[in-house]
């Protein structure tokens, strides 16, 4: 595993398109097909800027690969708050997203950080481009 490729980002829904575009660049690099990823690191940073961070506040989107070939997204933030993936109804508006992404991804987690706050990470499967 090398060095994880890091960008951090303000708070705000806007970056959110920075970041998708951060995560394809990484995985065009390492010859592996993004739409999975950049699908998944939309949800991550979303999260982790709608509930994870105060305004004006700093979220770090990082990626790597294990050993083993798989790619790891995460997203830190600043909340204690772990996240929950709800069942979600016909009629609902909104709260799909983790349900959406645990299908797309070999395994998610969550881990706390000892400054405060948590890394929300998801493992995906290298699917060469």
């Amino acid at each position: 595993m090398g060095e994880p490729a890091t960008m951090v980002i303000k708070a705000d829904a806007g970056e959110v398109r920075r970041v998708r575009e951060f995560v394809g660049l990484i995985f065009g690099a390492w010859g592996l097909e993004d739409y999975v990823a950049r699908t998944v690191v939309t949800e991550l940073a979303t999260n982790a800027i709608t509930h994870g961070s105060r305004e004006g506040g700093m979220v770090v989107v990082r990626a790597y690969r294990r050993d083993d070939g798989s790619a790891v997204i995460e997203t830190w933030d600043r909340s204690d708050a772990m996240p929950v993936v709800r069942p979600v109804g016909e009629a609902a508006e909104s709260g799909r997203g983790l349900f959406l992404m645990e299908a797309l991804v070999r395994r998610w987690g969550t881990r706390p950080l000892s400054e405060g706050g948590k890394v929300v990470w998801a493992e995906i499967d290298p699917v060469p481009a």
